[in-house]
């Protein structure tokens, strides 16, 4: 049986957008350490049409970060699908890796999002605090259900309270990058 096509969010205000995003659940990912915590996303406007993404990590209380931009994917529609870019390793960044970032839904406070892409290997419940009620979190993993996700793989992401600051120890050769490729 053929999977229904993804519906996305339409008309989404990028500005109101903008800024912090914390990860409550995702699927686990060989772009991630498997013992991430406290991650977050961190978006700002470029320009008209260019997002920075700041994402973060901590790993055994090491921030672990990496940088890239997002564009809308066809600049004439008005749907939510936006084309991410990453340059790995993180330490030399020069290899291009680039992603389908789709809005599938979000609420109208631009509170919490379900966040996606086509093929439904990856999946990400963001929330602009680094918690979210269960009623809420079970609402927008039926959500993910009815798009067609396998909402079983879904992994609820470790926050302390409150979330570690912006400083702190950094992991600058990128090491979880490394570990991350092998599974760990």
């Amino acid at each position: 049986m053929a999977k229904k096509e993804m519906e996305v969010m339409k008309d989404v205000d990028l500005e109101r957008y903008m800024g912090r995003w914390y990860e409550i659940a995702s699927f686990p990912s060989r772009f991630q350490p498997k013992n991430g915590a406290n991650t977050r996303a961190t978006y700002t406007l470029r320009d008209e049409r260019t997002v920075n993404v700041l994402n973060e990590t901590w790993v055994d209380g090491r921030r672990s970060f990496i940088e890239g931009t997002a564009v809308k994917a066809n600049p004439d529609s008005n749907e939510a699908k936006l084309k991410v870019k990453f340059y790995v390793p993180p330490f030399l960044p020069i290899i291009p890796i680039v992603g389908d970032y789709w809005i599938l839904y979000l609420d109208r406070d631009y509170h919490h999002a379900l966040i996606g892409q086509p093929s439904r290997n990856y999946l990400w419940i963001l929330c602009r605090e680094n918690h979210l009620d269960e009623e809420t979190y079970n609402e927008l993993v039926e959500k993910a259900k009815e798009q067609g996700y396998d909402v079983s793989k879904l992994r609820r992401t470790t926050h302390t309270d409150p979330p570690e600051g912006d400083e702190g120890p950094k992991d600058t050769k990128g090491i979880w990058w490394i570990k991350s490729i092998f599974g760990k």
